[in-house]
């Protein structure tokens, strides 16, 4: 998987190395900045916990509150 990556990030012209875990992470981010919610977010990355899940949440709270914000006070 990291050899697709790999090629395929180099045939983009990205010249940095990405991992299949940032593209998971880059993901559930996404999902999480459009709305879904976290218990779906959850199923789609198959964490049993929900504070697995949560994390993510976490994360971009401390990194964006706006969006965060825009994401949970509609």
């Amino acid at each position: 998987m990291r050899y697709i990556i790999k090629r395929i990030s180099n045939s983009a012209g990205i010249n940095k190395t990405i991992h299949p875990h940032q593209l998971r992470h880059s993901y559930a981010t996404h999902l999480l900045n459009n709305g879904a919610p976290l218990e779906v977010i959850q199923s789609l990355l198959g964490h049993e916990k929900s504070e697995t899940t949560r994390i993510y949440a976490q994360l971009r709270w401390k990194t964006s509150p706006r969006v965060l914000q825009k994401v949970f006070l509609k």
